[in-house]
């Protein structure tokens, strides 16, 4: 935190101590106030540096042997894509469940490759293929709590981790993958889609020419209307057949937190330079009152005798948003809705000296006052459509997944490893931007206050380098033949 906030804050007696020590509200239970405790306690850790990750290329892999865990909706979806990328090898495979390592199974056989190995049997069966020496990768896909556990026994098996959104649901899972990534040196990759989704793509390749000046502000959201997923209900005993396996998506919404922030967020960072340049300095976060959820859970009870069992249950609030200020001044907001009846959006917002940009409900990019017609913005893209999407962006619609974005983030991702290149969005940035759950959480339960969000690089920021994205020594990995390649199987709900 710099010397002229901490004097600020000071004089109006607010210091960080006093934030970190303000009575909680009167509302909060007593469970609730046990976490946040632990949260400020994680969050005030500051371990030394053992290797800085911004920027560390990795020794090149000429084959990436990919190991998948959890192959639902997401993970079905990306073994598919990966089918697609020469490099690859898909040699592991792991579940719960034998029908979700069976329908992979097909998907390879499909695809003409050979089976992968399976794992499988219990809940901690990913230990095996972390420790079993056939993978280079592991693409980790599984429930939320699963992502840290996974990750870690990754990287101290020896491979590399990509893990879906959120990474991380604790300060403390924030500063273990963090730890482990610089010991092992091992990536710690956060599958941010939509990092990689076109007009966000554009949006920071004008960043990155000066087109946007200085930037002032930034917002982004996840407001998605989850009810069909919410109450997809399992149609076997065991509760693995829906669309949330046990129904954990459910279970997540009892969180007062913005649980999945980092949709909106990512893009934002990686034009505002979050961690290479900048910093994220604190937030405030507020969250309503839930209109809809707790009612939702008895309509469905009167319905059918199965959601008895979440009558009471006491829901997260409709919409959430989040303040966060920058060590150089800049602004952003995040919201996070996925419970009111409303269209989708993930907003993604820009605000520059010279330019604004603007993707849901509208998407548009003006200079001062006048938005720019449809031949401005033509020529726009032309000028600055970046490499990458040249490169991959017509073959990434015809695979799917999310309109292409899931597959130019799995290429780029399988294109920077065989060519010994940093990754995009590396540690810090799962860590910071997955931390804005807990920070949420902590500063939710006290009526709003600030915030402080720890600086995972430990000022390392002041010196690492922007995200690349002109595919310098890269770019080399090739697609397969794509054929009859579809996006079937893979949902639009993250």
């Amino acid at each position: 935190m710099s010397t002229n906030r901490r004097s600020f804050l000071k004089n109006i007696g607010l210091g960080a101590g006093v934030i970190a020590t303000t009575p909680l509200m009167a509302s909060t239970s007593a469970g609730d106030k046990e976490k946040v405790k632990e949260i400020r306690k994680a969050a005030e850790r500051l371990p030394a540096m053992n290797f800085n990750m911004s920027g560390y290329a990795a020794p090149k892999l000429d084959k990436v042997r990919v190991g998948f865990v959890g192959i639902g909706d997401r993970g079905s979806g990306a073994v598919k894509r990966m089918t697609f990328i020469d490099g690859v090898e898909i040699t592991a495979i792991c579940d719960t469940r034998q029908s979700a390592l069976d329908g992979a199974q097909k998907i390879l056989a499909e695809a003409g490759l050979p089976k992968a190995k399976e794992f499988t049997g219990s809940d901690t069966a990913f230990k095996d293929l972390c420790n079993s020496g056939l993978v280079d990768l592991v693409y980790t896909a599984t429930p939320w709590e699963w992502h840290v556990p996974v990750g870690l026994a990754a990287m101290e098996g020896g491979s590399h981790t990509a893990i879906e959104v959120s990474t991380a649901k604790t300060m403390d899972e924030c500063w273990e993958i963090v730890e482990t990534s610089e010991r092992t040196r091992k990536h710690c990759v956060i599958l941010e889609n939509c990092c990689y989704d076109f007009f966000e793509l554009l949006t920071l390749n004008m960043a990155r020419q000066g087109v946007f000046g200085d930037l002032i502000h930034g917002e982004g959201a996840y407001i998605h209307d989850l009810d069909y997923w919410h109450f997809n209900k399992p149609k076997d005993e065991k509760m693995t057949d829906g669309a949330y396996t046990k129904m954990w998506r459910l279970h997540e919404n009892k969180r007062k937190a913005n649980v999945y922030p980092t949709h909106g967020l990512g893009p934002i960072c990686q034009a505002m330079n979050i961690n290479r340049g900048d910093k994220m300095d604190y937030l405030t976060s507020m969250m309503g009152a839930d209109f809809t959820l707790k009612q939702r859970i008895e309509e469905k009870a009167k319905e059918d005798p199965f959601f008895k069992q979440f009558v009471g249950w006491e829901m997260r609030g409709n919409m959430d948003m989040q303040m966060i200020k920058t060590n150089k001044g800049r602004t952003i907001m995040i919201q996070h809705d996925i419970s009111s009846p409303r269209p989708y959006s993930r907003i993604h917002m820009l605000s520059g000296t010279k330019c604004f940009a603007q993707k849901w409900p509208l998407q548009h990019i003006a200079f001062g006052h006048e938005v720019a017609d449809e031949a401005k913005m033509k020529e726009l893209e032309e000028k600055y459509q970046p490499e990458i999407i040249k490169r991959v962006g017509e073959m990434a619609k015809q695979v799917g997944g999310h309109g292409g974005m899931d597959f130019i983030m799995d290429w780029r991702l399988i294109d920077c490893l065989r060519n010994g290149l940093p990754m995009d969005a590396d540690v810090y940035d799962a860590a910071a931007w997955s931390s804005i759950t807990p920070l949420s959480e902590w500063s939710i339960a006290n009526g709003s206050k600030p915030i402080d969000i720890p600086d995972f690089t430990r000022g390392a920021w002041l010196t690492n380098k922007p995200v690349e994205l002109t595919l310098k020594g890269g770019g080399t990995t090739k697609v397969r033949n794509i054929g009859d390649a579809d996006s079937k199987g893979q949902l639009n709900v993250h």
